[in-house]
């Protein structure tokens, strides 16, 4: 890695800001909002059904599936531009990935609460590289038992962030609401599920 670990303890976050650089970025964003079957599903939150935040797809190798909040994702196939994506943030990582999650997201009303990747099908360390399209937005991370400091990164428009290590145990993340956002963003978060 040749970037600086953004947290203070038990993780590692590396950020780069151009990993796609800006025309390939943009060409992207446009190309997946047509390539990929895009669904808003419902979630239960305190007992209560409500529709996700965003809209959701899974693309991977074949018969890769997960499931999480309750939700079984069956996988969509790669596109061209998910697989020219994938080669890059292999590339920047040094992992191979097999499947990616992605959201879409319409606004600044649509966004994702705390949580952390620590599924069991990613195992106890999982690396993930998240990418960013479109609309600049705050990712916000908070360290889950020892006393730190809450960490802001504007993610901007084809940049890479990786996560690795411990970062899943001890770290929740989230995107935050931005109301006078008018311009979407898609997510995409390249990870390696344990078949």
């Amino acid at each position: 890695m040749c970037t600086q670990n953004l947290l203070p303890r038990d993780g590692e976050v590396y950020y780069f800001p151009d990993a796609l650089g800006p025309d390939f970025a943009r060409q992207a964003m446009v190309a997946l909002i047509g390539e990929v079957d895009w669904s808003q599903r419902p979630i239960k939150i305190f007992g209560r059904q409500v529709l996700q935040p965003r809209l959701t797809a899974w693309c991977a190798d074949p018969g890769v599936g997960i499931r999480y909040s309750g939700i079984t994702f069956l996988p969509q196939p790669w596109s061209k531009t998910l697989c020219a994506i994938k080669e890059v943030v292999e590339a920047l990582t040094e992992h191979a990935f097999n499947g990616v999650l992605l959201n879409h997201y319409r606004d600044g009303e649509d966004s994702m609460g705390w949580h952390r990747d620590n599924e069991s099908y990613l195992g106890p360390e999982p690396v993930i590289a998240s990418v960013s399209l479109g609309a600049e937005r705050d990712f916000k991370m908070r360290h889950c038992q020892a006393e730190a400091p809450t960490i802001s990164i504007k993610l901007q428009c084809g940049s890479a962030l990786i996560m690795r290590g411990k970062t899943q145990t001890h770290w929740q993340h989230s995107l935050p609401r931005r109301k006078r956002e008018k311009s979407p963003r898609i997510n995409l978060t390249f990870r390696a599920i344990i078949t």
